[in-house]
């Protein structure tokens, strides 16, 4: 991974398909106050791309009308170790050096087990 924080990267260029709230729940056919529910629990992750603009969901984030298989694990996993939902969304995008491709690419894979050990050993 790249010397800069997490925190520090671009979200609107690392991330391309940025979609906001009423368009994730027409996706995930719930709520729009169920997709805050979920950000809250930490089944999906939100962030703003560009400074003035609301909260948006990475598109990739949803996959046949539910968030990515593995997704809450991670979310989870990732917010005990303290991470934000920026920096979580910017680690998901970036390529990784002892992961072929971005984690979530992987995660779209069904490779969510590969992903949850890489989160964790950035922890320690």
């Amino acid at each position: 991974m790249s010397e800069t924080r997490l925190a520090d990267h671009d979200l609107a260029v690392l991330v391309t398909d940025w979609i906001d709230w009423a368009e994730t729940a027409k996706r995930l056919e719930v709520t729009v106050a169920k997709v805050k529910t979920m950000i809250r629990h930490h089944e999906l992750a939100a962030a703003v791309p560009t400074p003035g603009e609301g909260q948006k969901v990475p598109a990739d984030l949803v996959q046949d009308g539910f968030p990515v298989k593995g997704l809450p694990g991670l979310l989870t996993l990732m917010h005990d170790n303290k991470y934000d939902d920026r920096e979580i969304i910017a680690w998901l995008y970036l390529e990784q050096d002892d992961l072929p491709g971005r984690p979530i690419d992987a995660l779209r894979e069904n490779r969510g087990t590969e992903v949850k050990r890489r989160a964790q050993a950035m922890a320690f």
